[in-house]
């Protein structure tokens, strides 16, 4: 059975789930019912569709896991949306605020030709403009390794790797500060009790809330290459 678009995006937004928690390959289908919005018999019957298919397992207490078939489905899926991400930004120059939703609704209509075309005029980026690793053509998803900026030590020089939010507003005032993935700073001061922290953009001063710099995660510039 060929995977619907609806089928293509959960498969991806299980295998995102799964890719952040690498103590297990398994994930809960309530943590899928809320990334995907929906509500929980949605996501039994929507699961149980998938294992039919041979696209996931799933074990009662476990969760679900996808199969190796379900696994390249959902890399041939975020490649695609991610690419196209990476194509109105560098080409079309959208803002990176602008793209999500219009890859949303283009990464179900283009042909993988298209998209490969795309990549190439886009210059076969490693990251999408918000930072997420691209999975290579066969199926491949690079590994980062980076932190959140809350987290992270004073007095040291970091790289924005990724912004793990979509909301348009956070990230175009993100944008504004000069805090988009690959931009390098140095994070001078963390107040304490979650205060604000005071970075160095450039020789700028700039200060951003604890919340929002949980957003951000960084790593070196080194780990941004994804070597």
């Amino acid at each position: 059975m060929t995977a619907t678009d609806s089928m293509q995006e959960y498969l991806a937004e299980a295998y995102r789930l799964a890719y952040y928690q690498p103590d297990s390959p398994y994930i809960s289908t309530s943590a899928l019912a809320e990334v995907m919005h929906v509500s929980a018999p949605a996501v039994t019957r929507m699961v149980q569709r998938l294992k039919d298919a041979g696209y996931l397992e799933h074990e009662p207490y476990r969760g679900i896991r996808l199969t190796e078939r379900g696994e390249h489905e959902a890399l041939m899926n975020i490649r695609r949306h991610r690419l196209v991400e990476a194509f109105l930004v560098n080409v079309m120059k959208y803002g990176w605020h602008e793209v999500h939703i219009e890859a949303d609704n283009l990464g179900g209509t283009v042909s993988d030709s298209v998209v490969e075309r795309m990549a190439k005029m886009a210059g076969n980026p490693r990251r999408c403009p918000h930072g997420e690793p691209i999975p290579s053509a066969d199926g491949v998803m690079p590994r980062i390794y980076d932190a959140p900026l809350s987290e992270a030590e004073p007095n040291t020089q970091y790289v924005i790797s990724r912004v793990n939010t979509h909301d348009a507003d956070k990230l175009a005032y993100l944008g504004k500060l000069g805090l988009k993935p690959g931009s390098a700073f140095t994070l001078t001061t963390r107040a304490p009790f979650n205060g604000p922290l005071q970075l160095d953009v450039d020789g700028e001063p700039v200060v951003i809330g604890h919340e929002l710099a949980g957003a951000l995660r960084v790593c070196s510039a080194d780990e941004f290459a994804l070597a």
